[in-house]
């Protein structure tokens, strides 16, 4: 039986708003077992494993992905959720303006611990599995005309998508739209963090030391 190598583990703090599907994100992209009937409870915290193949051969890596409880309030993260984590996956409802405001207090918190460690990777994910509800309103069967003033209202989700992307842009940080009730759409997100996470190791522009000694014996022979 042959079995992947495993590489180094990447710790990542997955945090938001309560209730925008943190749990239900994993759970698919770990499982994929999670549908419209699943029943989830309220995360208090746990920790998720993923070996991820990157694609550049080799070893496979590793994820450790904590999830934290629902934050409310200014959504400041409890101080030991600054200091162990290599990544942090920010996750955000587009229904709710509110819980993308909350991501902008939580990089603030992450921004003023940046010194207990280098090189902290975030990414952001707009959980679309909102628009996907049971409980959303089904369209009517008859369509009616709305009167020209409502027709060119914008839609208050691409709104926020559209703040959202200009937020992640001065942050130079990488934006996604996810869907937690279509898994592929998580594969590039997680792939692209554990991959800034584990960068390949630089080659040396330099000969290595035993090319030199054997040219150098060569020469004097």
């Amino acid at each position: 039986m042959l079995t992947a190598k495993i590489g180094k583990v990447g710790k990542v703090l997955i945090c938001g708003m309560k209730g925008v599907g943190k749990t239900t994100l994993l759970e698919q992209l770990i499982y994929g077992n999670v549908n419209m009937d699943t029943e989830l409870h309220p995360t208090i915290e746990d920790i998720y494993v993923a070996s991820v193949d990157t694609g550049r051969g080799g070893a496979r890596e590793t994820l450790r992905i904590y999830d934290s409880a629902g934050l409310q309030g200014k959504g400041q993260l409890p101080r030991h959720y600054l200091y162990f984590p290599d990544g942090y996956v920010l996750v955000y409802d587009p229904t709710d303006p509110s819980s993308l405001d909350m991501l902008a207090d939580i990089k603030t918190d992450i921004d003023r611990n940046k010194e207990k460690k280098d090189n902290v990777a975030i990414i952001v994910l707009a959980n679309m599995r909102a628009r996907n509800r049971r409980d959303s309103p089904a369209s009517p069967p008859i369509q009616v005309t709305q009167p020209q003033s409502q027709q060119q209202q914008p839609d208050p989700v691409e709104s926020v998508l559209n703040r959202a992307n200009s937020w992640c842009a001065r942050e130079r940080i990488k934006h996604y739209t996810v869907n937690a009730m279509e898994r592929p759409s998580l594969y590039e997100p997680f792939i692209s963090l554990c991959a800034r996470l584990h960068p390949p190791p630089t080659k040396s522009s330099f000969p290595q030391l035993r090319q030199v000694m054997q040219k150098t014996q060569k020469n004097d022979s």
